[in-house]
């Protein structure tokens, strides 16, 4: 099923910015036969455009493809040219993490089945996540079990920006994040110390790997303790990665560098252009 909105509808849940710009015609697209299966799609202005998709946060356990309209990373990235894609993925604790992986990769495949009649090329596909979505994006280019569930190879995308996560090792988040979240990591990763480490990116990341990582983070000591040690074992697998950290403290920076990612005064988008446009060019 695909219903196409209006250009220039918006949206109550998304993420705007103070200048908010209509959006071009979104497409909402299924990917697969479950109600959170879908995504909304931005066709480019021309065609065999590359594919920027987008994973959202929450949590594991909440967050919609919404909040991409009317984004200011919506629409920067359609002045460069690019397609994009906001990615919905089934939620704990009706789905278990496993599932959502599946998700990212069934979603991703479809993109890939279906570029000629979208006007994207196939073979030029960024995965973008921020929060839960940059781990989950991280474990689709870390464990290769998930997209060869799909038919897909690691060489099948042209590489991942994980922008603020956070259990790249998910052992090392539990503790200190029951304190700062509740039970939202116990939900998602549950208690068996196996299973943790089978959800953890960092500890798959001795390859194959997706081609190249970009991974960025706030001043948050866990984000930032995760992403430098994430972007260490990618690099010792011999994976080109490089992590920087932008400005911005806490819950607040964690939110924005989801919220201004686009701006033009923003660190963190200079960042994100450069590596956009050099996995497109390869």
């Amino acid at each position: 099923m695909e219903r196409i909105q209006a250009p220039g509808a918006t949206d109550r849940r998304s993420d705007r910015t103070s200048a908010e710009r209509p959006d071009a015609a979104r497409q909402e697209l299924s990917y697969g036969s479950e109600p959170l299966q879908k995504a909304d799609f931005w066709a480019a202005s021309s065609g065999n455009a590359p594919l920027v998709l987008f994973v959202h946060g929450g949590g594991w356990k909440r967050g919609d493809k919404a909040m991409m309209t009317g984004s200011a990373k919506l629409n920067h990235w359609q002045q460069q040219g690019y397609a994009v894609a906001s990615v919905n993925y089934r939620l704990v604790p009706g789905a278990t993490v496993e599932e959502q992986a599946a998700d990212i990769a069934a979603a991703t495949a479809y993109f890939r089945r279906n570029a000629a009649r979208l006007g994207i090329d196939p073979d030029r596909i960024v995965l973008v996540g921020h929060s839960a979505g940059a781990h989950l994006v991280s474990f689709v280019g870390t464990d290769p079990q998930w997209f060869a569930g799909a038919g897909l190879s690691m060489d099948d995308v042209s590489g991942i920006i994980a922008l603020d996560g956070a259990g790249y090792d998910v052992p090392d988040q539990m503790d200190e994040n029951a304190r700062l979240m509740g039970d939202t990591y116990q939900q998602a990763f549950g208690t068996d110390p196996a299973r943790q480490k089978a959800l953890s990116p960092t500890l798959h990341a001795g390859g194959p790997n997706a081609p190249a990582f970009l991974i960025l983070h706030v001043q948050r000591d866990d984000a930032e303790r995760q992403s430098k040690a994430l972007n260490a074992a990618l690099i010792a697998a011999g994976t080109d990665s490089k992590v920087a950290g932008i400005q911005g403290r806490g819950l607040k920076g964690h939110r924005e560098i989801n919220q201004k990612l686009g701006e033009p005064g923003y660190a963190a988008s200079p960042l994100v252009d450069a590596f956009l446009a050099k996995r497109f060019a390869q």
